[in-house]
């Protein structure tokens, strides 16, 4: 067996699924399981449709183009290139969109394709990252797409959290709610789906505010990792660790705990700093930052310690550990969401999938 290596526990994945799908049910919220972080993985895309997802989302079509044979909806989560329209249109069923030029092209590739192609209109409530912002940009950007053939609009998005980092509202939920009902009014339509975000927007869920109306989450933390990441909450009856790195020790030595000499920029331009503990059991695995995310992973064994981390070093402290680890060894450790996208992302981390 070879080494580094991600343990993906789908049997856990699919539980976390089933409980956020039956807990958004039942405030009429259906679910998009969103895959972007395990870089197009059927199989962690197939524990999240056994456990309830009709519609898998991502953000890169290649990782969509792996879903082909899936028997759901697949949504592109990000909105399109032009240079990928026809791609979209070919491998989505729907699409997240913010810009008229990019609409107008996909109803082209649409009518050529002979399809009818689903749109969610993006509206930015605060965060300032896609969607957008001017309400009477947002109503005209509405009639021209109730123009276009081979394109349906089905609904409004807003994204919360990502980019400038704020917390999803009674207030800035509810105005896509409203926006939703003044162009009901005005365009005499019935605009099905309100996509609320991301798993950011579980927080309102679990504090009894979600407005009503919003109807769609576009979930991936939550599935994977039972965590409402915003208010650093573990939802109930959920795992956590369903992603665990396993890392191969090289390298065993007692060395002093502060290097010695002038201490400059590291690798990474970051100006380090140490405290002086005396001599210390220090051990290195085979693995670094091209691989994994030291600052979102947690050692199984609670007395192992990161110290920091190089391209493809990866140093410890072992000097408090029970057991007594030496060269060959592995060292385990459960991952967060940050630290599974290095890792699934990286062709040098072997991926292990488990059922148990």
């Amino acid at each position: 067996m070879s080494y580094p290596a991600i343990e993906i526990n789908l049997s856990k994945i699919r539980e976390n699924t089933k409980v956020i799908t039956n807990l958004c049910k039942d405030y009429g919220i259906d679910i998009v399981g969103v895959t972007k972080v395990s870089n197009g993985s059927i199989e962690i895309a197939q524990a999240m449709i056994q456990g309830g997802i009709k519609i898998i989302g991502d953000s890169r079509l290649g990782n969509l183009k792996n879903y082909e044979d899936l028997s759901v909806k697949k949504m592109l989560v990000r909105l399109p290139m032009m240079s990928e329209v026809g791609e979209v249109v070919r491998l989505c069923h729907i699409s997240l969109n913010s810009e008229i030029e990019t609409i107008k092209a996909l109803s082209i590739e649409a009518q050529k394709a002979g399809k009818i192609h689903e749109i969610i209109l993006m509206v930015d409530v605060g965060d300032l990252r896609e969607g957008i912002f001017d309400e009477e940009e947002i109503v005209e950007t509405v009639k021209e797409i109730l123009k276009l053939k081979g394109i349906r609009l089905i609904g409004l998005g807003t994204n919360l959290t990502c980019f400038g980092a704020i917390i999803p509202s009674k207030e800035n939920l509810g105005k896509l709610v409203t926006i939703r009902d003044n162009i009901n009014k005005e365009f005499n339509i019935d605009l099905e789906v309100i996509s609320g975000g991301n798993s950011s927007s579980l927080c309102l869920i679990m504090n009894g505010e979600m407005p009503k109306g919003i109807n769609q989450l576009r979930l991936g933390t939550s599935l994977l990792l039972g965590l409402i990441e915003v208010i650093w909450t573990r939802i109930p009856n959920t795992h956590v660790d369903a992603f665990k790195l396993i890392a191969e020790i090289i390298e065993v030595k007692e060395k002093p705990s502060k290097p010695i000499g002038e201490i400059a920029m590291d690798a990474f331009r970051n100006v380090p700093t140490f405290e002086d503990k005396g001599q210390m059991k220090r051990a290195i695995c085979a693995v670094g930052r091209q691989d994994c995310e030291p600052d979102f992973m947690i050692p199984e064994d609670e007395r192992v310690s990161i110290l920091g981390c190089s391209s493809d070093h990866l140093i410890l402290d072992i000097t408090h550990c029970h057991k007594d680890y030496e060269v060959g060894d592995k060292v385990t450790f459960i991952l967060d969401y940050i630290g599974i996208l290095r890792c699934m992302t990286s062709a040098h981390v072997r991926k292990i999938y488990v059922n148990q």
